[in-house]
């Protein structure tokens, strides 16, 4: 159960953030007034793809919390260095961005760098 609870954690934390992406390039950059700002943000809070990018946040949490009665956070949390793999594969794909040596670089030290506490 405990690597369900870990996957499911990195699942949910990963969808959440390729939709927040997806969704904030459609509606564009911040406009840029303070008030405009506010206004713009809470139509990014209110659209349904967005919410549900809260609501997968809120379910990770969860799967974490399960994990956590399960397991030390020394040997679960670096499980969560594949959320940054994912990421950066499922953006490549969906959203179009490129992976360059850079990122696969950065994404080496973090992985290789992934705390044991």
């Amino acid at each position: 159960m405990l690597y369900l609870y870990i996957f499911g954690t990195i699942i949910f934390t990963v969808y959440g953030q390729i939709i927040f992406k997806w969704r904030v390039n459609h509606f564009g950059d911040l406009p840029g007034g303070e008030h405009e700002n506010v206004t713009f943000l809470l139509r990014l809070i209110i659209d349904p793809l967005i919410f549900s990018g809260f609501l997968s946040a809120l379910v990770a949490s969860l799967f974490w919390m399960a994990a956590m009665t399960k397991s030390d956070i020394s040997y679960a949390y670096p499980f969560m260095s594949l959320s940054f793999v994912l990421v950066l594969i499922i953006a490549s794909i969906v959203l179009g961005k490129s992976i360059t040596i850079s990122k696969i670089v950065g994404l080496s030290l973090i992985i290789y760098s992934a705390p044991t506490i």
